[in-house]
């Protein structure tokens, strides 16, 4: 056991070294190899380094060989480089030399065709004159593309002027009043573009105006354009005139083929509505209405068939009046007509202005530069805005003399005018803002003139009633309207299209002094645009309250001129009746109401006064047949010779009187139909019922041998003769 333990250990051990002797030998052939591979490193690094230092060695040496060849390379390439700048240089300076040869040709021939090759040719000009300027002042050649640049600048200027002058064209009148008319019925209306200038005409035009003014430092062009331009647009307005005088009908309707026939290269449109206004009707209705009163429509004395004046109706009047115009005058139109025409024709050319100015001012934004936009701008509107104010100021002097012969219809003709002046016063305004003062201020100036003559025409036509003279041979033999009445009403009745203008134009004068008007304190301002629509309206009814006022009076004083007193109260009556008939008839009631409520209950109550005024004429026919002195007897009893007679007077005095009457209002009038069948119905129940009575009292009384003598008319004919008043066709 004991030698057993002591072999174990000792086995251990050396199994232990062996392993340590192989673990060293693994370790020494380890560090042989590094050994190795270190030895060969640095075998392979001493090579590398001599490669190196070979390379490095003859690297500098090609470098020490390169560099100079470079740099002389270098030198040669900036010597080629500065002598082709010089090369380009001096052709580039010799080209200036040649420049006035080489464009000779193109200058000389024009820009026309060919706006940008002459333009380019206008460049190497302009080039060559600053070359010379800047390094040889002294140059012959200097003076020779000066001269050349000027030439080119001329023709430059010419082509402007061609252009413009070779396609500016007058505005056919189709297109502007295609482009002035308004379609109510249209919600979107549909815009006329109104083309001056085709679009490549305008690019070349703009393109020359731009050279012109940066390199030409020319200003010249722009009194070129305002001139040409001008032109034009006065040329257009005129040719819509022109267009009016052909082809405008009677009626003062502008005829335009645009509406009627379609046209490939013209807007159409449905014919613009508007008021037709016919400023001739006043003095047309005033000729007939004067005829009329005198004869009656069917030629008749006494005027029972005075058709126009049963109804009062105004439209068939002036239908009346036109159709017996036209038949009058053939059917030409008469010198009325041609005034409705120049009349149309001034208010179309007044809206044309605005819409062609306007046109003119975006075709001129194109092509002048800014700062001289508003100066052209006001002097190519001038000679058209002339014009157009010089015929306004026509017109105002026309109507001027006209109210120096008491023709005061004439200023009906200044209503509508006036009316779209002031309807048209603002776009006006806009479209001329930026002009000059002098400019703007000329359509106000005319609105004024405007409003101040026809202030004074309404005042002293409301003079001209009140003292119209009391004529004996110009009073209607047969007591019809007279003429006074009828012109008075009509006047007025014209006034209805333009109340706002007349009310306006009343207070533009502070008229509302005159008339006692109190003003709202809203209302009150010493400026005579501060009035308000309201005051304007019931300033326009107090002055023709203010009229039927002296209407009233004047007629009240004619009456006298009759002998007659029951005349003179037909005379009054159908007066009265034919105004009150023409008030109902139209809108002048309502204006009259505005300040005077009870107008239409006072003339019934003058027109009752007058039919009782009349009646009283038959009182020396009735008296006849009262109880007055009519002898008391018996049924039976024989009368006395004094009784008989009595008796035979009444017969006598109501035979004679009924038979004068009868002759004698036999040929009087009472134009209304209604009026005469009233009063002929009531004066013949008055009567019949008192002849009835007188016939009862005396059926059994012998007055007589020959009654029949007396008793000439039974009740029915008596009946029949009241029946036939106030015709004298029966």
């Amino acid at each position: 056991m004991g030698i057993l333990s002591r072999m174990i250990p000792t086995e251990d051990a050396s199994a232990r070294k062996r392993e340590i002797e192989e673990k060293l030998k693994q370790e020494q052939e380890t560090l042989s190899f590094i050994r190795e591979n270190l030895e060969k490193s640095d075998q392979l690094t001493k090579g590398m380094v001599s490669i190196l230092s070979s390379f490095e060695s003859r690297l500098m040496q090609l470098e020490n060989s390169i560099i100079p060849v470079h740099k002389q390379t270098e030198n040669l390439q900036r010597l080629q480089e500065n002598v082709d700048k010089t090369l380009s240089c001096m052709d580039h300076v010799i080209s200036y030399y040649h420049v006035a040869k080489d464009t000779d040709r193109i200058i000389r021939e024009g820009p026309t065709g060919r706006l940008d090759e002459y333009l380019a040719c206008i460049a190497k000009i302009q080039k060559a004159v600053e070359y010379f300027q800047d390094n040889n002042p002294d140059s012959p050649e200097l003076n020779t593309v000066k001269a050349r640049f000027e030439k080119g600048k001329e023709l430059l200027e010419a082509e402007f002027r061609n252009l413009l002058t070779r396609y500016s064209k007058p505005v056919p009148p189709i297109l502007i009043l295609d482009a002035i008319s308004v379609d109510e019925e249209l919600e979107v209306q549909e815009e006329v573009v109104l083309e001056h200038l085709p679009e490549a005409v305008l690019q070349d035009i703009i393109c020359i105006a731009g050279w012109l003014v940066e390199y030409g430092r020319n200003q010249d062009f722009m009194n070129v354009y305002f001139q040409i331009r001008s032109n034009q647009l006065d040329r257009s307005i005129k040719g819509l005139k022109e267009h009016f005088r052909k082809n405008s009908a009677s009626s003062g309707v502008p005829y335009s083929p645009a509406v009627q026939t379609k046209r490939k290269d013209t807007p159409t449109k449905k014919v613009p509505k508007r008021p037709v206004y016919i400023p001739g009707t006043i003095r047309k209705a005033q000729n007939l209405l004067k005829q009329y009163s005198q004869h009656g429509l069917d030629g008749k004395k006494g005027g029972s068939n005075l058709t126009p004046l049963e109804g009062y109706d105004h439209d068939l009047r002036v239908k009346l009046m036109t159709d017996a115009l036209t038949e009058k005058h053939g059917g030409a139109a008469g010198k009325d007509d041609v005034l409705d025409i120049e009349i149309d024709s001034y208010i179309h050319c007044i809206s044309a202005f605005v819409k062609l100015a306007q046109s003119e001012y975006a075709l001129l934004l194109e092509i002048i530069p800014e700062h001289h936009q508003k100066k052209t701008f006001d002097s190519l509107i001038q000679e058209a805005l002339d014009n157009l104010m010089l015929e306004g100021d026509n017109i105002v002097s026309a109507a001027r003399r006209a109210i120096m012969r008491h023709d005061y219809s004439a200023v009906l003709t200044i209503f509508p005018i006036l009316r779209h002046l002031k309807m048209n016063k603002s776009e006006f305004d806009s479209t001329l803002q930026g002009t000059a003062a002098s400019t703007k201020n000329k359509l106000p100036t005319l609105i004024t003139s405007m409003e101040t003559i026809g202030a004074k025409a309404l005042e002293e036509f409301a003079d001209s009633i009140k003292n119209d003279p009391d004529k004996e041979y110009n009073m209607p033999k047969d007591g019809t309207v007279h003429e006074l009445t009828s012109n008075a009403i009509l006047f007025l009745q014209q006034l209805l299209d333009f109340q706002e203008t007349a009310g306006a134009m009343l207070a533009s004068q502070v008229l509302g002094d005159t008339y006692n008007i109190p003003l709202d304190p809203r209302e009150s301002s010493s400026s005579a645009s501060s009035y308000t629509s309201e005051f304007n309206k019931r300033l326009l009814s107090t002055y023709i309250c203010k009229v039927l006022g002296n209407l009233q009076l004047n007629l009240l004083s004619k009456s006298k001129v009759y002998e007659d007193a029951a005349l003179r109260a037909i005379f009054l009556h159908n007066n009265y009746n034919y105004i009150l008939k023409s008030l109902e008839k139209s809108e002048l009631i309502q204006l009259v109401t505005v300040t005077q409520k009870r107008a239409e209950s006072l003339y019934r109550e003058l027109i009752e006064q007058q039919i009782i005024s009349y009646k009283s004429s038959w009182f020396k026919v009735t008296e006849h047949l009262s109880e007055k002195n009519m002898p008391v007897f018996q049924p039976g009893t024989k009368l006395k010779d004094k009784e008989r007679q009595i008796i035979k007077d009444k017969f006598k005095g109501f035979n004679d009187g009924l038979e004068e009457l009868c002759k004698t209002q036999k040929g009087w009038a009472i134009p209304d139909k209604e009026q005469r069948d009233f009063i002929r119905r009531s004066q013949k129940t008055v009567v019949s019922e008192a002849y009835r009575a007188f016939l009862q009292r005396c059926a059994n009384i012998s007055f007589t041998k020959n009654p029949e003598k007396y008793h000439k008319y039974h009740p029915e004919h008596v009946e029949q003769m009241i029946e036939k008043l106030f015709d004298t066709s029966a």
